[in-house]
């Protein structure tokens, strides 16, 4: 069993092919270091008392850390917003596959009365267009790919929105990692995103 972090631990984050590197320097830096994992994080101890707790990357963890990490996986990418969404599938860190698109959602407004009732319903039904679009081209990219995990980013609702899609339901389980940030889903973010799907969050204390 695992003793989680503090709630002032200090985070880093650290691309999958350093990861190597940086266990070693920790241990370098600290002195001898125990070990102990959960199906989740790996937490050391070092013999100065500095501790560190490695979130295990799409888990559960399976054998050793490191290679467990830079394990090569098939991952879909889903990225939604009411404006546009980018659907991707990446052999490892290249994008294998992909569709992007946009829609156009009205804004808010700050009139009052049936006015802004008309615009509301508008702009409800705009979005449910602009999500349909999407659940569209999930559906076509993702239908029939064995994948190892979906990794999700945007807005949560939009995106639960597309993944209501019955043909969609069938990647919920293999949802991993974490929620991406994304601002605007376009073919070269899209792209980028192994940089954040693929790094390694850790927490450190001190």
């Amino acid at each position: 069993m695992t003793i989680p972090p503090p709630a002032g631990a200090r985070r880093v984050s650290v691309p999958a092919a350093r990861l190597r590197g940086w266990l070693l320097g920790f241990a370098e830096r600290h002195g001898s270091t125990t070990i102990s994992e959960s199906p989740s994080t790996v937490a050391l101890e070092a013999a100065d008392g500095a501790r560190a707790w490695v979130e295990v990357p799409f888990p559960p963890l399976s054998g050793d850390l490191l290679a467990h990490v830079e394990a090569s996986r098939r991952v879909a990418v889903v990225l939604v917003r009411r404006g546009g969404y980018a659907v991707g599938v990446f052999d490892g860190a290249v994008l294998a596959a992909s569709k992007v698109g946009s829609s156009y959602v009205q804004g808010t407004t700050k009139a009052g009365g049936w006015s802004q009732q008309r615009y509301a319903r508008r702009r409800a039904n705009q979005a449910s267009a602009a999500f349909a679009s999407a659940a569209d081209a999930a559906a076509r990219i993702l239908g029939d790919v064995a994948l190892d995990a979906v990794v999700l980013g945007g807005d949560r609702p939009a995106v639960k929105a597309v993944l209501d899609d019955r043909r969609l339901q069938h990647l919920g389980p293999l949802v991993a990692g974490p929620w991406l940030a994304v601002k605007d889903p376009r073919l070269r973010v899209l792209a980028a995103m192994p940089e954040q799907f693929l790094s390694v969050r850790i927490e450190l204390d001190p």
